[in-house]
């Protein structure tokens, strides 16, 4: 796969996840969000939380479920990440970080991929 149909297969799982989000309550804030600490995959709200949620995306679990791809350094990086956010949009929000993983076998073709939201994934 070139880094092009990545990227794209990328967008589009984070276009899935925000889709699923909003269907939830949330209000989609962000998509991309980067500083030089590293990027947000969605930053989104509802009227208790303001939810930091990474997306990932794999054809299946055979090797690994999708949010095992979201490690101890990642999770870091994201936590500070979401800390500059906050230090530049400041929000009575209670922040929350969130993993959506997406299971698409035949990538873009797929006509139905399973998407599972894990609130909370991390702190």
């Amino acid at each position: 796969m070139s880094g092009g149909e990545r990227r794209l297969l990328g967008r589009w799982g984070e276009a899935l996840a925000a889709e699923e989000l909003r269907r939830r309550g949330y209000r989609l804030v962000a998509a991309g969000w980067q500083c030089r600490f590293g990027e947000i995959d969605l930053i989104a709200e509802n009227e208790k939380y303001i939810s930091f949620t990474e997306v990932k995306l794999r054809r299946d679990d055979r090797i690994a479920q999708a949010r095992e791809f979201v490690d101890r350094r990642k999770q870091e990086r994201i936590r500070t990440t979401a800390q500059l956010y906050l230090a530049e949009h400041p929000t009575h929000l209670q922040p929350r970080f969130d993993v959506v993983e997406i299971y698409a076998p035949e990538g873009l073709q797929t006509r139905r991929p399973k998407l599972i939201v894990l609130e909370n994934a991390f702190e």
